[in-house]
């Protein structure tokens, strides 16, 4: 049985990933709808009685005295509509996930084992740990750079160090541990094709 449910606001878009008895606490008080793939809303009664005739359910169900309910994928909020203001988590897992998994200075792609995070002025001279001076850095690169700036060691920094910028659903991922599965794929695509690109 799956225990997380993904929460979209009344625009559909991602905006909470929550416990699946909070998400039925929702429903259950009419404050969320519960979301199918092909984006049907149900009230708690008719999800209920859906829920009689589904054979199985890979989230599970909640059994009662009285009846069974299946463990919705996804519920809708039916009065929020804004988006989460927030920052990326200042996390190892999002800082690879940033630089893509490639070492900043020979712009080559590892695997995370092979990766070290790297402070582009050492902390001995007073280098700050943050998105501002933290990259990723292979190990040979790391060794070779120890603890020296960029241009004494004869490096260049070919990937500057940045902060990543908040992408809604996308940066909602990045900041869960959870693992993001199929059945929420499209609300979170849906954000990718949606978004306003940046203008130059």
């Amino acid at each position: 049985m799956y225990s997380d449910v993904l929460v979209l606001n009344r625009s559909f878009y991602a905006v909470q990933i929550t416990s699946w008895q909070r998400a039925l606490t929702l429903v259950y008080s009419d404050h969320a709808s519960v979301v199918d793939q092909e984006y049907r809303t149900y009230s708690f009664d008719d999800w209920r009685q859906f829920s009689s005739e589904i054979k199985s359910n890979p989230a599970g169900f909640v059994y009662t005295p009285n009846f069974r309910i299946a463990i919705p994928d996804v519920i809708a909020l039916k009065l929020y509509d804004r988006l989460p203001t927030t920052e990326v988590k200042f996390s190892r897992r999002n800082i690879y996930e940033h630089y893509e998994y490639r070492c900043c200075y020979c712009g080559k792609k590892f695997a995370s084992s092979e990766l070290n995070l790297e402070h582009v002025i050492p902390r001995s001279r007073g280098g700050k740990t943050g998105w501002s001076n933290i990259v990723t850095a292979c190990i040979p690169c790391n060794l070779k750079k120890a603890d020296r700036l960029p241009h004494e060691a004869g490096m260049l920094l070919l990937i500057k160090p940045c902060k990543p910028k908040w992408r809604g659903s996308l940066s909602l991922m990045l900041n869960s541990s959870v693992k993001i599965r199929s059945s929420w794929q499209r609300f979170i695509d849906s954000v990718y094709w949606n978004e306003e690109l940046e203008k130059e």
